[in-house]
């Protein structure tokens, strides 16, 4: 017997602003789950890690992120059409100086991310 689908409309899902200047719509499946993202102007999430793979589709705009920790910290500037791709337990921290739209994957499902723990 076949498994059970969903089909979500992204505009109907409820928004949730688990910190400032971020709007998030999310639906959480079994093994992953997806974020529809809107990042406002002068967003920040200082540096965190967890055990999730996070793949961060940039849609609109950019977002600068420091990937890894003190001299093997790099800066990485996603621009709309790039893919970043975090492995588990890298940490990782984002800035935004002007407001970007991204899907977040996460791998396995968390119910709680960097943002959800305000850093």
């Amino acid at each position: 017997m076949a498994n059970a689908h969903t089909l979500c409309t992204v505009s109907d899902l409820p928004v949730d602003q688990p910190m400032l200047h971020i709007d998030r719509q999310r639906i959480i499946g079994e093994r992953m789950m997806i974020s529809a993202i809107t990042l406002h102007a002068g967003f920040e999430v200082a540096s965190h890690s967890h055990e999730n793979e996070q793949m961060v589709v940039m849609l609109e705009g950019s977002a600068e992120f420091t990937v890894g920790q003190g001299d093997a910290a790099e800066t990485v500037v996603v621009e709309a059409g790039q893919v970043l791709v975090l492995p588990p337990h890298l940490p990782h921290a984002c800035r935004v100086a002007e407001g970007c739209k991204l899907l977040d994957l996460f791998s396995p499902v968390s119910e709680k991310t960097g943002v959800d723990a305000g850093g």
